[in-house]
């Protein structure tokens, strides 16, 4: 096993991809606990298409075991740790340290995502962990390993390593309040569905609630607002087109007839809640704003259901 060494003057031959650096899809995990780590490759080195992802495991991330890819080869690269761990009460002192997908064709134009899972061990809450990657290309190469100093922004550094940020198991939670209650704005009453939960690394989360417009005006949900730790929330529908099922984006809201009960739920109309920082767990209670066109906005909450039933009053799957 080797380490190669990148001066300053070599960082600065390695061409600097443009638009966005390498990152995890989550940038936090619970202290010694297992960790689906997410690499997103969002582009190429200089536009050429990348050939081969190189990834050094930090220390205190154990047992690793990468998920392999179609059309790719794995290498994984093994040593002794510099420290001795448990995991299950097993000792571990060796283990991956380095995994690389090579033989492959990235092309600018596109992203992709490599994974690998293991367990962090030996790691305090608080702590910044770096996972250095390397892109190869065709006569080029991108590093990413760069870390920042305490007090500086990593958004300063030109190839800044992707970071995960250990916290308490109970800090990844949503808050535990109260169970939501069926909230009235004007003539609309809405009642809480649910949304289900979520694995580590899980892109999205799927959201359903109802509405009945009791009045004599017509009114749409435009849009939902204010969930902690997401990127964003939109508004879909999913239906059967012969024997696949597909799902639209719903730019314009979803409308809210008067006199008539609307139900967002698995299967049909529902919110997709994009981009989670962290999992959506059993228990929780997910504050969020729901906005209509006429009616104008409302604060709501939403119970997470386990993410193999939901609410007996909405289980349509």
């Amino acid at each position: 096993m080797f380490k190669t060494i990148l001066s300053a003057a070599a960082l600065a031959t390695i061409p600097v991809m443009a638009f966005a650096h390498v990152s995890l899809v989550q940038g936090e995990a619970a202290a010694d606990s297992y960790y689906l780590a997410q690499l997103q490759i969002p582009h190429g080195c200089d536009g050429k298409a990348t050939k081969e992802v190189r990834l050094t495991l930090p220390e205190g991330f154990i047992s690793a075991k990468p998920m392999p890819k179609a059309g790719w080869t794995l290498e994984i690269i093994k040593g002794k740790y510099k420290s001795a761990y448990k995991d299950h009460d097993t000792p571990v002192t060796e283990g991956p340290l380095e995994i690389r997908w090579k033989g492959g064709d990235l092309p600018d134009d596109y992203f992709d995502i490599f994974s690998v899972r293991g367990k962090f061990a030996g790691l305090a809450e608080g702590a910044v962990v770096p996972f250095a990657v390397t892109q190869v290309c065709d006569g080029a190469e991108a590093a990413w390993n760069e870390v920042a100093a305490p007090g500086q922004d990593a958004h300063d550094l030109p190839n800044p390593a992707p970071t995960v940020t250990l916290v308490a198991a109970k800090a990844m939670h949503h808050h535990h309040d109260a169970a939501p209650a069926t909230v009235t704005l004007g003539s609309l009453d809405i009642t809480p569905g649910f949304i289900k939960a979520t694995v580590p690394g899980q892109p999205v989360a799927g959201g359903f609630l109802s509405v009945a417009n009791r009045g004599t005006e017509d009114d749409r949900l435009v849009a939902v607002e204010g969930v902690a730790d997401i990127d964003h929330v939109e508004l879909h529908t999913m239906s059967m087109e012969g024997d696949v099922m597909k799902m639209r984006r719903l730019p314009d809201g979803i409308p809210v007839p008067a006199g008539q009960t609307v139900e967002l739920k698995p299967g049909g109309l529902h919110m997709m809640l994009m981009g989670p920082k962290h999992p959506f767990e059993k228990g929780d209670i997910v504050s969020m704003t729901l906005v209509f066109e006429k009616a104008g906005k409302v604060e709501f909450k939403l119970p997470v259901m386990d993410i193999k039933g939901g609410a007996t009053k909405h289980q349509h799957n």
